[in-house]
């Protein structure tokens, strides 16, 4: 499973970076007013830095939500550099997009997904990625990782070739069980990240080994 990081943040993506784990990046309008990066030529500045941090591919969010809009949106990002996937809501206007941008060489994520349903519908578009959102279904009462599950076996079973690129990840559990559940991909803060290194018993483990050298230099 390839992880990418969810933020706009550059020391994030640093830090991601240099853990030696980091396969790709995903923002977002959100993400980016965080960083109070504001204006058109900031963001597409900002896309280009991330660019240039990380091998790998970087998602990068259209605003428009008709269809010339985004396909006048997709091209501009598309163009910045080879690694920037476009970033498509799930809507109809998103899915001819999708299909549009196929058919032109340019990748996408589809984003926004919360069903089966749209993640066929994208994957039928040629859509690169899917992002199911598992924090924000947990949220209404539903299981994000069956939905993911799902998605996988459908995906399998058809021969889709659609990643499914996990999102809106709240836990290091969410990464683990996102792996188990047969995510492609995980994005997720770089907490979520990083709480993947702890375990109390690795701690403890630790603390005596550094005690006994202690007594060895003696």
């Amino acid at each position: 499973m390839q992880f990418f990081i969810d933020t706009a943040n550059l020391s994030e993506i640093q830090e991601a970076f240099d853990l030696g784990i980091l396969d790709g990046v995903t923002t977002n309008p959100s993400l980016m007013a965080r960083e109070k990066v504001v204006g058109k030529e900031a963001v597409l500045n900002h896309y280009i830095t991330i660019c240039n941090m990380v091998d790998g591919d970087i998602s990068a969010e259209v605003l428009s939500t008709d269809f010339d809009g985004i396909i006048e949106e997709g091209k501009e990002l598309a163009a910045l550099h080879p690694n920037i996937v476009v970033k498509v809501p799930m809507i109809k206007d998103g899915i001819k997009a999708i299909k549009w941008f196929t058919n032109n060489g340019i990748k996408t994520n589809c984003t926004l997904v919360f069903s089966a349903g749209q993640a066929i519908l994208a994957a039928k578009a040629g859509a690169t990625y899917v992002s199911p959102f598992i924090g924000r279904i947990d949220d209404s009462g539903w299981d994000g990782i069956d939905l993911i599950r799902q998605i996988s076996h459908i995906y399998t079973v058809q021969g889709m070739q659609t990643k499914i690129l996990a999102a809106s990840i709240r836990t290091g559990n969410h990464i683990i069980a996102c792996a188990e559940a047969g995510a492609h991909v995980c994005t997720s803060p770089l907490s979520s990240i990083l709480a993947l290194l702890k375990h109390p018993l690795t701690d403890i483990g630790l603390a005596k080994f550094v005690e006994d050298a202690k007594k060895m230099s003696n």
